[in-house]
C-alpha cells in the first residue's frame, strides 16, 4: 500500500483513539480487526506513526499551531489529525517521501492546498525553546504535560526528570519471562533462534529474554505450549521480592489476568497454595486460560466486589499478600503513550486515595509474622511512598523488610534500593516500577 493510503489509515485510526479515554493498544487491535486486508507491514507503519503521534502529540500540536498561524482557515479536525501525523515524521526525521500535494488531496478544508509548501516548510524548522522555564523547555521537548515534568522535577531533580522523560519516550523492548515450569531460560532461548530470533537475557530477570526484533510471538508453537510469557523485565522482578516458599499460602489481590501470578507459580514449582483475587472478571477468565497453557496447578481464582469480602474466611491467612495496585501508570508510558494525556493530577488523587483504602484492607489478611508486599507501575510519590508512610502511621505492627538479602538471592543487581525497591526507565531499561515489602510482627 502507497504511502498516502496508509497515512489516511493512520488518520482514521488516530480520529479513533484521540477522543476516546480507551486504551490506545486495545483501540489500534479493534481497528486492525476491522481491516483485515492491512499486510504485516502496512499494520507496523499505522501503529509505530499512531503511537509516536500520541508520544509527541503535545510537540506536534505546537507545530502545527505555528505553521498554520499564517493561514486564515477552518481546520476542521480530521485534517488537524492529518496535520500532526506529518508533523511528528518531520520531528523524527522521518519525511516518508511524502509530497505536500499528496496530503492536500486529503484535507477536507481545499483552501489549505496552496498553502501546504509553507506548512512543510514551517514543520521543517526547530521549535524555539529558549526564554521557557525548565518545565516548559522540558513539556515541549519530550511532549509531557507540564505538571508531570513539574512533579519529576520536584521529586528527582532537573538531570534525572529530563532523562526520566526522554527514557519514557522510546519503544519498550520486547520481553519474555520464560516458564520454568515447562523449560529452562537455555532451552526457551535455543527454541528461538531455530526460528531464526535472536533472544539475549535480561541483565537483571534471572528468567527473562529480550528479542532483538518484534515480532507476533503468539504465533508460536511454543508459547501455545507454555514455555514463556510477554512481561516487562520490572514486572518480573517484583514476585522476587516476596521470596515465596514452596509451602506458602499468598493472596494475589489485584491479580487482573494473571502475569504475576502465574510467575509466583513458577517460583514455588507448583507447590503452595495461590489465590489470585479480582474484581474484574474478564480479566480472571483470561488468567485461567494461561494458568492451562502454563501448566500451573497452585492458583485459586476468586472473583471479588471487593478486597472486604475476603475478610471473613481469609483474616489473618496468607503467609504473603501481594498488593499491586491499580495506579496512574506513569511507569509504562514506553507502552502506552496515550496515556499521559489522560493522567491528570486529580486522577492521580483519586488513584492515590483508592490505594490507601486497598492496602490497609489486605494488611487485615496477612498472617502473624506474615509479609505485606505494595506495588505499582507509577514513579510518583503520592502513589508510592506516601501512600505507604501514611499506612505504616496507622499501622506501627507492621515494619520495612530489609530486600537485599532477596535481591542478592537472584542476583539482581543494580537497583534502587533500601527501604523501597525502585525501577527507572532510565537507570534499569525497564518500565518504571515501585515496590515495599513489610512485615506483620508476630509468629508465623
Amino acid at each position: 500500500m502507497q504511502v498516502p493510503s496508509l497515512i489516511g489509515h493512520t488518520q482514521e485510526l488516530l480520529g479513533i483513539i484521540l477522543p476516546s479515554r480507551k486504551p490506545a493498544d486495545a483501540l489500534i487491535d479493534i481497528f486492525f480487526r476491522s481491516h483485515k486486508y492491512l499486510g504485516s507491514h502496512d499494520r507496523k507503519f499505522i501503529a509505530e506513526a499512531s503511537y509516536g503521534t500520541l508520544r509527541y502529540l503535545r510537540t506536534c500540536e505546537l507545530m502545527v499551531q505555528s505553521a498554520i498561524a499564517e493561514v486564515n482557515e477552518k481546520v476542521y479536525e480530521e485534517d488537524k489529525i492529518l496535520f500532526l501525523i506529518v508533523a511528528y515524521f518531520f520531528l523524527t526525521g522521518n519525511k516518508v517521501n511524502v509530497t505536500p500535494e499528496q496530503i492536500s488531496s486529503k484535507l477536507k478544508n481545499k483552501k489549505f492546498t496552496e498553502r501546504m509548501a509553507h506548512v512543510f516548510d514551517s514543520f521543517s524548522k526547530p521549535l524555539l525553546l529558549t526564554n521557557k522555564s525548565t518545565v516548559e523547555r522540558i513539556g515541549v521537548q519530550y511532549s509531557f504535560p507540564d505538571w508531570i515534568v513539574q512533579r519529576l522535577v520536584e521529586e528527582y531533580g532537573e538531570f534525572d526528570a529530563e532523562k526520566i522523560c526522554s527514557s519514557l519516550n522510546e519503544q519498550a523492548p520486547l520481553t519474555l519471562r520464560v516458564n520454568t515450569l515447562k523449560t529452562t531460560v537455555e532451552q526457551c532461548q535455543a527454541e528461538l533462534s531455530k526460528h531464526g530470533i535472536e533472544a539475549t537475557k535480561t541483565p537483571l530477570s534471572p528468567f527473562g529474554l529480550n528479542l532483538s526484533k518484534r515480532i507476533n510471538v503468539f504465533l508460536l508453537s511454543f508459547f501455545r505450549d507454555g514455555w514463556f510469557e510477554v512481561q516487562d523485565e520490572g514486572s518480573q522482578l517484583m514476585p522476587y521480592l516476596t521470596d515465596p516458599k514452596p509451602n506458602s499460602k499468598i493472596l494475589d489481590v489485584c491479580a487482573g489476568a494473571g502475569g504475576k501470578t502465574l510467575e509466583f507459580a513458577a517460583l514455588m514449582k507448583n507447590r503452595g497454595e495461590i489465590f489470585a483475587t479480582d474484581i474484574n472478571k474478564y480479566r480472571l477468565k483470561e488468567l485461567r486460560k494461561r494458568m492451562k497453557r502454563a501448566g500451573a496447578q497452585n492458583i485459586r481464582i476468586q472473583e471479588i466486589q471487593a478486597i472486604e469480602d475476603l475478610n471473613e474466611h481469609y483474616s489473618q491467612f496468607f503467609d504473603d499478600v501481594f498488593v499491586d495496585a491499580p495506579c496512574s501508570g506513569l511507569g509504562t508510558l514506553r507502552r502506552n503513550p496515550g496515556m499521559k494525556w489522560m493522567i491528570t493530577e486529580e486522577s492521580v488523587r483519586e488513584v492515590s486515595e483508592k490505594q490507601k483504602s486497598i492496602l490497609e484492607s489486605a494488611a487485615q489478611l496477612v498472617k502473624p509474622g506474615g509479609r505485606l508486599l505494595y506495588a505499582t507501575c507509577t514513579m510518583l510519590k503520592q502513589e508510592n511512598e506516601d501512600v505507604v508512610e501514611e499506612f505504616i502511621l496507622r499501622h506501627p505492627e507492621f515494619t520495612f523488610v530489609d530486600i537485599e538479602p532477596m535481591i542478592g538471592k537472584w542476583r539482581i543487581r543494580e537497583v534502587t534500593t533500601g527501604s523501597y525497591f525502585k525501577l527507572l526507565p532510565h537507570k534499569h531499561g525497564t518500565d518504571g516500577f515501585f515496590c515495599v515489602v513489610l512485615n506483620k510482627q508476630g509468629d508465623r
